[in-house]
């Protein structure tokens, strides 16, 4: 089993001077890469994880997504907890990720961060009767997904639709503006210093720099002709007197 999430626990003071438990969930990368449908161990290791203290919870996200199953579960989790839960979005929350986003009592979100929804998507094969059961799945999943969107945003049913039927993108203006996000994150002593796990892409000058001109590279790479090695006359020479001999 590979784990997509991280906790960091640290018990801090609160304003009357009284030690409590600061927990940190880090959410990165695809959430659940082997689906959490028929998993009956996964699921319940995440749920003992979140139910072990009753301490208000920040969910850090930067996540492409994943398997929908998983981010449903997660989300009725999140849901169902008694502490408060404030989503931290400091790279991408997209597709599923953004499921699991709504569940956060506050949603904030990095100016630089963006959040995306679209439809949901699956893979089918057989007769024609097989597509079908296959549409209507897509439909009641799509439709689920807008209730999760619909009680976080307060946006119309047909509004979210159409969001998702033009996978849509919003920087964390456009989220707030929507209702998806209710705050941009500021930079501030407490944030700067926090400490994150390795695989957690925080946003650094370089490290995006870096990453930016990587994946330009791979997409707009030129293919270069073969490199011809410089002969020297006496060598041509023999070249073409052996070519003379077979001709």
């Amino acid at each position: 089993m590979k784990k997509f999430w991280k906790w960091k626990n640290k018990t801090i003071k609160n304003k009357d001077n009284e030690p409590i438990l600061e927990r940190t969930l880090f959410l990165n990368g695809t959430i659940a890469e082997e689906s959490w449908y028929d998993d009956d161990v996964t699921p319940k290791l995440f749920e003992q994880e979140l139910m072990a203290d009753k301490s208000d919870v920040t969910i850090w996200i930067n996540s492409p997504g994943g398997d929908c199953v998983a981010a449903a579960q997660i989300y009725n989790m999140l849901m169902n907890y008694k502490g408060n839960i404030t989503v931290k979005i400091d790279g991408i929350a997209a597709s599923a990720a953004s499921v699991i986003a709504m569940a956060g009592s506050k949603v904030l979100m990095s100016p630089v961060s963006m959040l995306m929804i679209h439809n949901p998507s699956t893979i089918a094969a057989g007769d024609k009767a097989e597509f079908q059961k296959a549409m209507a799945m897509l439909s009641e999943v799509k439709e689920s997904i807008i209730n999760a969107y619909e009680i976080k945003t307060g946006l119309a049913r047909v509004k979210l639709a159409h969001l998702m039927d033009e996978e849509s993108w919003m920087n964390a203006n456009k989220a707030v503006e929507l209702g998806f996000a209710d705050g941009i994150l500021k930079r501030n002593a407490e944030s700067a210093a926090l400490d994150q796990p390795d695989v957690s892409v925080m946003y650094s000058k370089a490290a995006v720099t870096n990453s930016f001109f990587t994946k330009v590279t791979e997409k707009c790479r030129i293919k270069t002709e073969p490199i011809i090695q410089e002969r020297s006359v006496e060598e041509c020479m023999k070249q073409l007197n052996l070519l003379k001999d077979h001709i």
